[in-house]
C-alpha cells in the first residue's frame, strides 16, 4: 500500500476527461491508500537527471491502444465487517492515521504475527490473481478478496483508511495507483496492478502484483517485467546496516537502463500500523540523513514504472491516480523483514 509524495502541479493533457469533467491536479505521495494533502520529509531531495521517456514507444500505444481510456465506473456500497472481526484503531476512530515516526522493528514474538500477516495478503493476492480475465469487474475482485480476508479472520485494511471505501486497490492500465474498485470489466489487453493489504493479530501485512488479462502487448509485457526486475533487485540489496539510499539506486538505474520512468514514489514502514518512516525513495537522487535498515525492520518496497511521464492526476474521488500523458504503468510490492544476512520476502505465498 503505496504513499503519496509531494508534486508541484501539472498541466492536463486536453484529451484527458472524466465523463464530461476535467481532471484534478494533484500533489501525492506514492502508495495506496494514503490521503495525506501534506507531510514533513527528512533528507534532502537533489535534482532528478531526465529519464529515457519512450516517447515514440507511448505514441505508439496511445494511437493504436484497442481499449478505451478509463473512465468512472459505479462503485458499490461498503462492504460490511461482522463485529468479531478485530479492526485497526483508524477503523474505529474514523480519523485519518498519523505516519508513524518510529521504524517498526520487532522481536522474535512479533516477527511471527508479522509473518502471519504478510503470508495472508500473499495467499490473497494470488488468489485475486486467478481472477483476472476479460469481463470480470473490479468490483467483483474487491468482494471475492473482502470474503477471504474476512474468512481468514483478517481485516482488509484500505476499507476504511481514510474514507477509503474498498477492500482492495484495483489500479488498471493508466491508473498508477490508489485504483477504486467499481463497475467496469477488465477487457482483453488490460494490465492491472492488485494492492492487498491485511490486518491480522494486530499487524498489517501490504502486498501487491500486476497482472495481465488476456492478450497484452509486448510492450505493456516488457514494463510489468522490468518492473518486477526492479522490486527484485532493490530488495537485493537489503540487510542491517544497509543504506535506503543503495536501494532507491538499484531501482532507479535498472528502471532507466530499461528507458523507464521511476520518480515519484516511496515505500514505507508498516507493521502495527499500516505507514510509519522510513519513507523510502525508490530512486537515487534522494539524501537520506543516517537512515539504515536495521535487523527486525519491515517496510514495503513498491516502484512503479512509467512508460511516459511520472506526473499524474486524480480523479473526481480523491483517489484514483492516473498518469498525466495517459500512458500505462505498472507496480510490484513486498513486504521484506530485515536480517544479518539480507533480507527475507515476508509477502510470499
Amino acid at each position: 500500500v503505496p504513499l503519496r509524495k509531494m508534486l508541484s502541479k501539472v498541466s492536463l493533457p486536453r484529451s484527458l476527461f472524466n465523463g464530461g469533467n476535467r481532471l484534478t491536479p494533484s500533489r501525492y505521495f506514492a502508495g495506496a491508500p494514503a490521503n495525506f494533502s501534506s507531510f514533513p520529509l527528512s533528507g534532502n531531495m537533489k535534482s532528478c537527471s531526465p529519464r529515457i521517456t519512450r516517447i515514440q514507444e507511448l505514441e505508439y500505444i496511445l494511437k493504436d491502444r484497442r481499449n478505451q481510456p478509463l473512465i468512472c465506473g459505479e462503485v458499490s456500497p461498503r462492504l460490511l465487517v461482522p463485529d468479531h472481526i478485530p479492526k485497526p484503531p483508524y477503523v474505529e476512530s474514523g480519523e485519518l492515521p498519523k505516519i508513524l515516526s518510529e521504524f517498526q522493528i520487532h522481536d522474535s514474538s512479533e516477527i511471527v504475527k508479522m509473518k502471519a500477516a504478510c503470508k495472508l495478503a500473499a495467499r490473497v493476492l494470488e488468489y485475486a490473481g486467478t481472477l483476472v480475465r476479460p469481463f470480470v469487474t473490479t468490483d467483483e475482485i474487491d468482494k471475492a478478496v473482502h470474503e477471504m480476508v474476512i474468512e481468514s479472520g483478517a481485516y482488509p485494511s484500505p476499507l476504511g483508511y481514510g474514507g477509503f471505501p474498498k477492500s482492495v486497490c484495483t489500479s488498471v492500465n493508466e491508473c498508477m495507483f490508489h485504483g477504486v474498485p467499481d463497475s467496469r470489466q477488465l477487457q482483453d489487453g488490460d494490465i492491472i496492478n492488485i494492492d492487498v493489504a491485511v490486518y491480522l493479530d494486530g499487524y498489517h501485512g501490504d502486498t501487491s502484483k500486476t497482472f495481465l488479462c488476456g492478450d497484452v502487448n509486448e510492450s505493456l509485457i516488457q514494463l510489468v517485467k522490468v518492473t518486477e526486475e526492479c522490486l527484485e533487485k532493490g530488495i537485493s540489496v537489503c540487510r542491517d546496516g544497509a543504506s535506503f539510499k543503495q536501494c532507491g539506486k538499484m531501482i532507479s538505474e535498472h528502471a532507466e537502463k530499461c528507458g523507464y520512468n521511476v520518480e515519484s514514489f516511496i515505500g514505507h514502514g508498516v507493521g502495527t500500523v499500516l505507514h510509519s518512516e522510513p519513507l523510502i525513495y525508490l530512486h537515487g537522487n534522494y539524501d537520506y540523513e543516517l537512515e539504515y535498515m536495521m535487523e527486525g525492520q519491515t517496510f514495503t518496497l513498491e516502484p512503479i514504472l512509467t512508460i511516459g511521464a511520472t506526473e499524474f492526476v486524480t480523479w473526481p474521488d480523491k483517489w484514483t491516480i492516473l498518469t498525466a500523458d495517459g500512458g500505462p504503468a505498472a507496480q510490484f510490492e513486498h513486504t521484506v523483514l530485515i536480517t544479518t544476512t539480507g533480507a527475507e520476502i515476508l509477502t510470499t505465498s
